[in-house]
């Protein structure tokens, strides 16, 4: 068996690392591009708005004072709680989409 060669593989271990340091290098741009980059999602008819960053961050939470009803918390709090999950949810799909574009859709444990 050849130096740096594993049965099977048909490739040497150099072009094996050369590839997974290109792809860590592009995790780590990637990484940083998604602190930067947002995405918002409202609820209750967009009366309550939340933004989000990349990094999964709570930045801006928006809510319209004609939904602030003393008589009815609860549905301020709901509509508080649906805005932050969806623009979180947004925010994980967003992160997902960038990591196939590194990984080309492979599923690595533990790279994010």
């Amino acid at each position: 068996m050849g130096r740096g060669k594993f049965p099977g593989m048909g490739g040497n271990m150099n072009n094996m690392m050369k590839q997974m340091q290109k792809m860590q290098k592009q995790m780590e741009e990637m990484q940083a591009s998604l602190e930067e980059k947002e995405v918002e999602a409202s609820a209750a008819g967009g009366a309550v708005t939340a933004l989000v960053n990349g990094k999964k961050e709570l930045l801006n939470l928006t809510i319209d004072e004609s939904l602030v009803d003393p008589e009815d918390i609860e549905m301020l709090q709901d509509s508080i709680i649906a805005a932050v999950n969806e623009a979180m949810r947004k925010a994980e799909d967003m992160v997902n989409s960038e990591m196939k574009k590194v990984t080309g859709g492979l599923n690595i444990p533990g790279m994010f």
